[in-house]
């Protein structure tokens, strides 16, 4: 895991920081593969709502996954440009759709925080932690839960 680093004796992450509606989540760049604009995706029939259809991204199949639909946040507005977070999971290939990519983010691990009790259930269910930046609450997606559709669906 060469996204944690530890200068002086204190353990950082990298995180890749993305927006998804009013929210500001952090991915551990040890688990991102690519940062992409998805081109041609194909619907798939019976999936859930959650799976915006599949794509091919340099020779493999990739399933996008609709992260505002994941969340329930809502629809994207028609027209508005969507980037996509390429992810390994279970020797498939996954592109998480995202209304936005930032910056790389190292953040201490020693602040990162549990998730706190008021957090939005929506957002808590997939959150590892939280970072409390300057302003704004970074919500650490924990990738495996926010992959995991059929438990995710389950629940809902």
């Amino acid at each position: 895991m060469s996204a944690q680093s530890n200068t002086a004796g204190a353990s950082t992450t990298e995180f890749v920081t993305v927006t998804i509606g009013d929210h500001l989540f952090g991915l551990p760049i040890a688990r991102v593969q690519d940062v992409f604009v998805p081109d041609r995706l194909t619907r798939v029939p019976l999936a859930p709502p959650e799976v915006a259809g599949i794509l091919n991204l340099r020779g493999r199949v990739v399933t996008a996954i609709d992260m505002r639909s994941r969340l329930d946040l809502g629809a994207q507005t028609p027209g508005q440009p969507v980037m996509a977070i390429g992810i390994e999971f279970k020797s498939e290939s996954y592109g998480l759709l995202v209304d936005a990519v930032g910056e790389v983010m190292a953040l201490p691990d020693s602040e990162c925080q549990a998730k706190p009790a008021n957090l939005d259930p929506r957002l808590a269910r997939v959150a590892a932690g939280v970072y409390r930046l300057e302003g704004q609450l970074l919500v650490v997606l924990d990738v495996d839960c926010v992959l995991d559709i059929r438990s995710g669906a389950a629940a809902a």
